[in-house]
């Protein structure tokens, strides 16, 4: 006989959402939150390497992970996710520290949105649209007005975010398969002579080459758990949420994979644009008098879409985290509150469109906070990795009490996981780039880390201090 545990309160208030999700859209969430548009140009700086690094970050990192997921999410299916399994397998600060750490990524990744869309924009113009790239002004208002209309999808639900979030991940499968197709195409056309899309090569084992195996593999590859933060929002989410991982996972790896051979076909490995790798891919898969060429500016609005809608799902991710540890009393009763038409946490919407938007025009707003916002951004995926140390530790050493303990395989898959994300957070703090000072960037970086973790552990005690039954007053 197992150990009981008691009833979260995720479980109570999940009457209260409307099941929009089934495994078509939580298929397609996905495929959004893990296929970046950048992580393909990172692996073709590996040169012939890259498949096997590719290979080598699926067994170690991406089985492991989709595995832990699937084991956590038939224990709990709650609205949380990650949150709601720290808490319950460890305790309330574990739990909020790791809502804190997923909330800080979700916000800074979507306050690049305005910077990003005016930069693909500027690609797909051409030449006359490089004035876009230094005008602050219209970065900054685009990043206004696309985060109210995140928070306006926010605030009506999933049954209209839901489909944001499906046309992104159709967009992405239409953009990779143009990059992925281009290649052969050169050869059929005879702009190249061959193309070999699959071949192995021994990596050179070095630090370097430790520290972007675990980009390419964290990096590239977390983002599993992040559907089960809508668990009380879908169909039969036991079910529906662990297939959806299990049937992408192939999917993502082909991806990228053939995405990466693609762009190294198509451009040097010296030259390979880390900002926007796939739209210079598709430029020099066509000549100025390809037809083909055409297309490219539209492919390119096609990945400007796709992003928009990437940054959507993190945005609406960032918002759940508050409603529920307001449910478990971690945070005051405000962020509980529901819209009464349509039922969606609106004080939690409001405060992240609020950080995000201060986030977004911060790092507009000269030299000096665009290279704060840099390193917030180098802390927040830290502070992912931290939440992902405490998801594979869950196996392992959480849950005390209960029984059946989970199968060995499984906690096998848990210790390499564990392993690989040790070895990104270390590594994080390290530039993999030439930077002036590579001590003062490691020093920056890990003061970032540590005044947030003190600003997470504070909220949390902060509002502790009040006590149970002021708590209990108050909620």
């Amino acid at each position: 006989m197992g150990a009981t545990f008691p009833e979260p309160t995720a479980a109570a208030h999940s009457g209260e959402f409307r099941k929009e999700l089934g495994l078509r859209d939580l298929l397609f969430a996905q495929v959004i939150n893990i296929v970046g548009l950048t992580w393909v140009g990172v692996a073709a700086k590996l040169g012939p390497p890259h498949l096997t690094f590719w290979l080598l970050a699926v067994l170690l990192f991406y089985l492991p992970s989709v595995s832990v997921v699937v084991y956590l999410n038939r224990l709990r299916p709650l609205e949380g996710g990650l949150y709601t399994w720290a808490r319950l397998g460890f305790n309330d600060f574990t739990g909020f520290m790791v809502a804190w750490s997923l909330w800080l990524n979700c916000v800074v990744l979507a306050a690049e949105v305005g910077i990003q869309s005016v930069t693909i924009l500027a690609y797909a113009i051409g030449a006359r649209g490089a004035a876009f790239m230094e005008n602050k002004w219209l970065m900054a208002a685009a990043s206004v007005l696309i985060i109210a209309a995140y928070a306006r999808v926010a605030a009506v639900g999933l049954g209209v975010g839901k489909w944001v979030n499906n046309a992104g991940g159709a967009l992405f499968l239409v953009i990779f398969l143009a990059l992925i197709v281009m290649p052969f195409r050169s050869v059929a056309t005879g702009r190249m002579a061959a193309y070999q899309p699959l071949t192995l090569a021994l990596p050179t084992v070095s630090l370097l080459s430790l520290n972007i195996l675990a980009k390419i593999g964290f990096g590239a590859m977390a983002g599993s758990e992040y559907i089960a933060i809508f668990a009380g929002e879908c169909r039969d989410a036991a079910r529906s949420i662990g297939r959806a991982v299990v049937l992408a996972a192939p999917l993502i790896v082909l991806l990228f994979i053939l995405g990466t051979s693609a762009v190294r076909a198509l451009v040097p490995d010296d030259k390979v644009d880390l900002v926007s790798p796939i739209s210079q891919a598709l430029a020099a898969g066509t000549g100025p008098s390809d037809t083909a060429a055409l297309l490219i500016p539209l492919v390119i609005i096609g990945m400007l879409l796709a992003n928009i809608s990437q940054q959507n799902f993190n945005f609406t991710a960032a918002s759940r985290l508050p409603l529920v540890a307001g449910w478990d009393h971690l945070l005051p009763k405000w962020f509980t509150r529901l819209d009464p038409k349509h039922q969606m946490p609106s004080n939690s919407i409001l405060l992240v469109g609020i950080v995000t938007i201060a986030l977004g025009i911060a790092s507009l707003s000269g030299a000096g906070q665009q290279e704060a916002f840099q390193l917030l951004q180098n802390a927040a995926m830290t502070f992912y990795s931290f939440a992902y140390l405490v998801m594979f530790a869950l196996p392992l050493i959480g849950f005390r009490g209960m029984t059946p303990r989970p199968p060995l395989w499984l906690r096998a898959a848990a210790v390499s996981g564990f392993v690989m994300t040790a070895l990104f957070a270390v590594m994080s703090v390290f530039p993999i780039i030439d930077v002036p000072d590579p001590r003062a960037f490691t020093i920056k970086v890990t003061a970032v880390i540590v005044l947030f973790s003190l600003i997470g552990a504070g909220i949390f005690f902060a509002y502790r201090r009040k006590g149970p039954a002021t708590r209990s007053q108050v909620l």
